[in-house]
């Protein structure tokens, strides 16, 4: 498949007389896509059934004509003032029951009736008109699903939405209160409508209610994009696609994903680094300008299961960000290499953000391809650069990994709720582990909890995962590679109790975790052949292999045949040196990378990133600060 690139455009915010200009500049920057509309509803509606579509009829002719395929968003991340006075209660509320107001975006609440309603007929409108538009060669549902903590809302109309989802789970009171085990603290219901929203009780609530609230608001987002994608899906084969955030995880991706054709992410990685990365400032300054080398592959990895294989990148930052807490300038060189590592990940297309800097509003000092005079931005050049080359590897189709990741967006939500200690955080967990593997030159598939075939891999690993789910157990009991499972893993019930057996209760392995331990960031445990476990430890009893312990002499990895299980967070050093150790039981080639550099194999190519700010050398060569190397594999 040809990859392509594309950009993000807004035609209501540039004369009509630019339009022709802008679209001819970009089909000769050698862009093929352009997305529009997403938040454009004030200027397709001014006011209650007064549509004025003629402006976006001529918008995506133009596009349309110079050559560009357009990707039409539906608008609903940004309701009209007018929608506010029309329904007054369709706005969220915080934890703290404060309204989240007109004057920016997202602001609506998933559960409102009344919203829901009125982005069908927006929806349907858009769909009926240009469903059939030659022009229009994807859609995209609303905008960034969650951005901006608004997937939790603790409205009134969640409330009773969230009750009715209750009765439908448990049926009865007397179910629910022995799922969550209301006998402690008095907290029984004899009614579904005695039950509020899991906020501003005196101390923590049940954590069985805060993770039934945290599974009800995904449900919500799912049942809102599904009903857009069912209606656009109606009028148009078309691809329907939904754009994530980095490192959201209040809604459960790969359920959205299973209604839509293609998943995309918006990526921003110098933003990402200073705003939810928990890196110190070592790290921070050595990536301040390239970011984070594995955040970005982690998501592209991520999005291509959710997309079951098809996957893109809606947005991709071009130089300095508005909302991080700071905003530095990519180096030359960094905006073409997060397009090729997308590309070598199985992106089918990269869209920059945004065509031109806006000189208005919240987003004015967010660079573009363009400067707002018009002038090329510094990455426009790097924009042609990709185009020019992708002609050189007409095919660079992802190929299967050895290696798979376990990720579980409930994990995220029970240890959210559940932490145990400040520093635990699941995504975290996770992300170590995923780095871990980058940085001994592995490729990594990340896949759903409920996986049922793991025949394709030979090293799987899990965790944190709140419950392994039936499908997995069953295929991890066939599996003939090595599963390395923890810590934390098959820990809880799914309604966050503890199980009996007591974890981790894994087929094979005789082991009890008899308590655990959670400790301070300056205190972190050795590990008796290197390195130290920090934030969370398992004492376990276990009739087992002890494969590493404590410097007390604690087991910390135990194992039975093919399955493994690990009862610590480990540090970087235990962390390599056990992965390594791993690896070469079964064959698999590690390379350990200097600081910054990342490999990703294709069916045809080896690809390596420098995301260093000094050369580094590799493969007999010397590769400069953001460079891309490829080579064909043999």
């Amino acid at each position: 498949m040809k990859r392509t690139l594309g950009v993000c455009y807004y035609p209501e915010h540039w004369p009509e007389g630019q339009w022709t200009e802008d679209a001819a500049l970009m089909v000769k920057t050698g862009l093929s896509w352009v997305r529009i509309g997403e938040f454009a509803w004030s200027r397709l509606e001014p006011a209650p059934d007064n549509l004025q579509l003629d402006w976006l009829d001529r918008a995506i002719d133009v596009l349309g004509s110079a050559g560009l395929k357009v990707i039409l968003g539906t608008p609903t991340a940004t309701p009209p003032r007018w929608m506010a006075d029309k329904h007054p209660d369709m706005f969220a509320l915080d934890e703290e029951g404060r309204m989240r107001g007109f004057g920016s975006r997202r602001h609506y609440c998933f559960s409102h009736e009344g919203y829901l309603s009125e982005s069908r007929r927006i929806t349907e409108i858009l769909a009926k008109r240009y469903g059939a538009n030659p022009h229009i060669a994807a859609w995209q549902t609303d905008n960034e699903y969650g951005c901006h903590d608004t997937t939790l809302s603790y409205s009134d109309a969640a409330k009773h939405a969230f009750r009715d989802w209750l009765a439908q789970k448990y049926q009865s009171p007397d179910a629910l209160n022995r799922a969550w085990g209301n006998v402690f603290w008095s907290m029984e219901y004899d009614s579904f409508d005695q039950i509020d929203l899991p906020n501003l009780t005196v101390t923590e609530p049940n954590p069985s209610h805060a993770l039934a609230f945290r599974r009800f608001s995904s449900d919500q987002v799912v049942r809102f994009n599904r009903e857009q994608a069912a209606i656009i899906r109606a009028h148009t084969d078309a691809p329907i696609i939904h754009n994530y955030m980095g490192r959201i995880t209040d809604f459960d991706h790969f359920d959205v994903g299973a209604d839509l054709d293609i998943a995309s992410w918006d990526s921003y990685p110098l933003g990402f680094l200073e705003d939810r990365m928990e890196d110190g400032p070592q790290h921070k300054r050595a990536y301040a300008q390239q970011g984070d080398p594995d955040f970005q592959a982690f998501h592209h990895d991520l999005y291509r299961t959710v997309g079951r294989g098809r996957w893109w990148i809606m947005e991709q930052q071009p130089g300095p960000v508005n909302w991080a807490p700071v905003n530095p300038a990519p180096l030359p060189g960094m905006c073409r290499l997060w397009a090729w590592e997308a590309f070598a990940h199985g992106a089918e297309t990269v869209c920059y953000f945004r065509w031109r800097q806006a000189p208005f509003a919240q987003e004015q000092m967010h660079a573009g391809l363009l400067r707002p005079d018009s002038a090329p931005a510094p990455a426009l050049a790097e924009a042609a650069q990709v185009a020019q080359e992708i002609a050189q590897i007409p095919d660079v189709s992802t190929a299967k990994a050895k290696v798979a990741l376990i990720f579980d967006y409930a994990s995220a939500w029970a240890w959210d709720v559940q932490p145990q200690g400040r520093s635990f955080d699941y995504f975290r967990l996770v992300f170590e582990v995923y780095r871990g593997l980058r940085k001994l030159g592995l490729d990594i598939d990340i896949l759903p909890p409920d996986t049922r075939d793991l025949s394709d891999y030979k090293l799987v690993l899990a965790s944190g995962l709140l419950t392994l789910p039936e499908p997995l157990q069953k295929a991890l009991q066939s599996f003939k590679g090595v599963a390395l499972i923890g810590p934390r893993s098959n820990s809880k019930t799914a309604e966050l109790t503890i199980p009996t057996p007591l974890p981790p209760n894994l087929p094979g392995l005789e082991a009890t975790v008899t308590h655990v331990e959670t400790f301070r960031e300056d205190m972190p445990r050795a590990v008796a052949k290197g390195g130290t476990i920090r934030h969370w430890f398992e004492h376990i009893e276990t009739t087992a292999q002890i494969l590493e312990q404590t410097a007390e002499g604690e087991p910390l990895l135990i194992g039975a045949g093919p399955l493994r299980y690990v009862a610590g967070w480990l540090e970087e050093t235990a962390l390599a040196r056990i992965l390594q150790i791993t690896c070469a039981e079964l064959g698999l080639e590690t390379i350990p990378l200097p600081d910054g550099l990342r490999l990703r194999r294709t069916a045809t190519h080896r690809f390596a990133f420098n995301y260093s700010a000094a050369p580094v050398a590799f493969d007999g060569k010397t590769l400069e600060p953001t460079e891309v190397y490829w080579t064909e594999l043999s």
